[in-house]
């Protein structure tokens, strides 16, 4: 009995232990959770957050396989295909609402660094900076701000001022940069602006001093009989751009526009835009001496879609642009993405167009006096697609252009491509492929004749953060 006594007290003793313990623990607050990972390189300067300033970096490599244009050289050979890797992009971004007013934006990189780069025979001569702006706030909200500096804002169209770590497709349409390297550094310009956005309207007007084309790093050729950017005189140049905004509003924070907000937000969108430059361009008159001057006059009318479609977090983005330019008379240039090669075989008699730029390598007919179409369509996979976090955009663009000086001549490009977003434009892969014209000229008459159409396929894989 004596016995069963003490293994009794023993139990109860037990009892009273975890009864205590347990009361203990219930009283012992829970360990906090792990702070949430920080979305960006971001110092708050005021205790909400509303005074910052914030580092952003971005780095977009492309692997790329492009079919050579006629007569293609790469170092003294001929290469009828090339296969390169390059850093199409490459950029650090420093900006900051510093007071409720004051706003100030840095952005520094290179682009178009591939084994052919060469900024006179120095390959190390490669990053510059591209914006360097102070913007301040004269309303309360983003009903007008004045700015002025190195900037991009421009009045062409959204993609002349292209937040290009957001874009759907693979590469921008450049022809939208109209002067790019020529009278900008590459498509910014020194300038002041005014923008905003009042009730559903967004607008910005812009005046800016371009560059003249003789620093532009390429040799300026003589008079023609074709226009091309005046080497003496110097005008500014003003540009507007006008958007009705019918759902959500665009953000705001840049001159910057952005590409798709992969459905995060609603936005249909209509704008015009136009710039206007008094005798940018020249060209030979009748006389061989004489010297005609041309206005320079871009203009352009544009849609933009971009909206989720149903719950399962799929959406839609589209685009299209109708662009008139007028850069003077059979004006033409050609221009190539990071081109892969640095020559072309010489011909006698030459069977190239007449124009600007190089014809070798992955260049096609990109800008000139004419009118172009330019339209994109992508669709956002539904969220579930593969059962993963991933999401998936293919997308298609089609550039149809007739300019003068292809007399008559389309010269139709057609991309095709699907992004991989391993955590939307942060980390993504793209996929593309790319089918351009060629043209050439007959030595008999002058008649411009269509080529062979070209293919190239590029896989880039971009960092932004």
């Amino acid at each position: 009995m004596r016995s069963v006594f003490i293994v009794f007290v023993l139990l109860l003793s037990v009892c009273a232990r975890a009864q205590v313990e347990q009361g203990i623990a219930a009283t012992t607050p829970p360990a906090p959770p792990p702070p949430p990972e920080k979305d960006a390189l971001k110092f708050n300067l005021n205790a909400d957050g509303s005074h910052y300033f914030q580092f952003t970096v971005m780095n977009q490599t492309w692997l790329r396989f492009n079919q050579s244009n006629p007569g293609t050289l790469v170092e003294g050979r001929i290469k009828e295909n090339t296969v390169d890797i390059g850093l199409r992009r490459t950029r650090f971004q420093a900006f900051g609402q510093l007071t409720d007013k004051v706003f100030i934006y840095f952005q520094f990189g290179m682009n178009n660094f591939n084994s052919q780069f060469n900024t006179g025979n120095n390959r190390k001569l490669a990053a510059f900076f591209h914006d360097a702006l102070c913007e301040y706030k004269v309303s309360k909200s983003n009903q007008l701000k004045l700015g002025g500096g190195l900037t991009i804002a421009n009045g062409f169209s959204r993609f002349s001022q292209p937040s290009v770590s957001s874009i759907m497709t693979m590469d921008v349409p450049v022809f939208a940069q109209a002067t790019v390297d020529q009278t900008d550094q590459f498509s910014r310009k020194l300038s002041v602006y005014a923008r905003g956005q009042v009730g559903k309207f967004d607008y910005r007007f812009i005046l800016s001093d371009p560059f003249p084309i003789t620093s532009s790093g390429t040799a300026t050729p003589g008079l023609t009989n074709y226009a091309q950017f005046a080497a003496l005189g110097h005008q500014l140049q003003p540009q507007g751009y006008l958007m009705y905004q019918f759902f959500d509003h665009e953000n705001h924070t840049t001159p910057y526009m952005t590409g798709t907000y992969l459905g995060k937000k609603k936005i249909f969108n209509i704008a015009l835009g136009g710039i206007l430059q008094n005798e940018a361009m020249w060209k030979s008159g009748n006389n061989i001496n004489d010297t005609v001057y041309q206005d320079m006059k871009l203009f352009a009318v544009e849609s933009y879609l971009d909206m989720p479609l149903s719950s399962k977090q799929d959406a839609i983005s589209a685009y299209a642009g109708f662009f008139n330019t007028d850069y003077g008379t059979n004006y033409l240039r050609y221009n190539g993405s990071m081109n892969p090669a640095n020559g072309r075989a010489v011909e006698t008699p030459p069977t190239y167009i007449t124009g600007q730029g190089p014809t070798h390598g992955n260049a096609y007919p990109m800008f000139g006096t004419g009118k172009v179409i330019y339209s994109q369509v992508g669709y956002l996979l539904p969220e579930n697609f593969l059962k993963g976090k991933s999401r998936f955009m293919p997308y298609a663009s089609f550039t149809a252009a007739k300019f003068d000086a292809l007399q008559g001549l389309w010269a139709n490009v057609y991309n095709a491509g699907i992004n991989w977003l391993v955590n939307g434009h942060k980390s993504k892969f793209t996929l593309d492929w790319q089918n351009r014209p060629t043209f050439g000229v007959d030595p008999a008459n002058g008649n411009v004749l269509k080529g062979d159409r070209k293919n190239g396929v590029v896989l880039q894989y971009q960092i932004f953060f």
